[in-house]
């Protein structure tokens, strides 16, 4: 003979098996793991970015577990969409940061970065291309010889980026 309680799973198993989880707050501190599903990254690739900017300090508990606040998970996202989107390297991106902050990184959306190197501006690689081909031609510019060689140049090394990324 079976009683109702026996056929109820016991409180800390049910929690166990996923049924009492709620959404954290926006607020809330969040584990490697989740940062990474979040980013679309690896866990050691958000342990490399520790090692190469400083900016990046999530908390460290009992054993080494990181927790990551808000502002880092930001500043992470700002520095995914700069290297993975726009092309930046990583001393581009440490640039950036040194320059214009941990904030304006933190903050990035769609529009382009532009980047004050020795008082001119100049934006990320990805939108530089764009650019370039939508700008009109300066009289007194490049000869219509050397424009075509350096457009078929830059076919040339699209062709290749393409490549590399399908791999």
């Amino acid at each position: 003979m079976s009683s109702l309680a026996d056929d109820k799973p016991e409180p800390s198993r049910r929690r166990r098996a996923g049924h009492d989880r709620r959404q954290k707050s926006a607020e809330a501190f969040r584990t490697i793991s989740e940062v990474a599903a979040e980013l679309d990254v690896r866990q050691h690739v958000l342990r490399f970015w520790e090692t190469r900017f400083n900016q990046i300090k999530p908390m460290k508990r009992g054993g080494g577990r990181r927790y990551y606040r808000p502002a880092d998970v930001a500043l992470l996202r700002g520095i995914r969409k700069l290297l993975h989107e726009d092309g930046y390297t990583i001393k581009g991106v440490q640039k950036v940061l040194r320059e214009q902050g941990v904030k304006a990184v933190a903050e990035t959306t769609d529009q382009p970065m532009i980047v004050v190197s020795d008082g001119q501006p100049v934006l990320p690689p990805a939108e530089a291309a764009k650019a370039t081909e939508l700008a009109p031609q300066a009289p007194g510019g490049i000869d219509a010889t050397t424009r075509k060689k350096l457009e078929g140049l830059l076919t040339d090394l699209r062709d290749l980026r393409e490549q590399i990324t399908k791999k």
